[in-house]
């Protein structure tokens, strides 16, 4: 094989390869509505967090960027300070760029509701159903009780 042929073959085979590795972001580009909201205890108890129907999207730009916004459903306006910490235990909402690397997508996290999220990577996995997402958190220690879990959000695309 001449130097030219294996020059050529080296320089394809680099470009399939570093495209193999880097999933396309297009996947889970627009806006998608929380359908559910479901937290695995280290127990395998399931419990829909926010309710039987959560409230909120998920939106990821082609900029790379993405936001998040979930509430409980059912939600009264606040009366007091009691209820305001209620209401706040019962959300999520985050925005920042985003990576996509194979099934897992990453959210930089560059301003949150929970300031301890602030300036850190939130790793997800993704599943793609059509006009369904399923992202699934990595095990971490969250919610009103801190309990060990992993999240599974289900959602739904948004139509035009």
């Amino acid at each position: 094989m001449s130097r030219l042929s294996m020059a050529a073959v080296g320089i394809a085979m680099t470009i399939a390869c570093s495209g193999a590795s880097r999933a396309d972001p297009a996947a889970l580009v627009g806006t998608w509505r929380f359908v559910s909201y479901l937290r695995t205890d280290a127990q395998g108890k399931n419990v829909n967090v926010m309710g039987e129907h959560p409230e909120g999207y998920l939106i990821y730009t082609p900029e790379g960027r993405m936001m998040v916004i979930v509430v409980a459903e059912n939600r009264k306006p606040p009366e007091t300070d009691q209820d305001r910490i209620a209401l706040h235990k019962h959300m999520v909402a985050y925005s920042g760029r985003y990576t996509v690397e194979g099934e897992k997508v990453i959210h930089h996290v560059d301003v949150s509701w929970n300031q301890a999220w602030t300036g850190t990577d939130l790793v997800r996995f993704f599943k793609r159903e059509e006009d369904k997402l399923v992202i699934t958190t990595a095990p971490t220690q969250y919610g009103p009780d801190e309990a060990r879990q992993v999240s599974t959000l289900t959602l739904r695309r948004v139509g035009n």
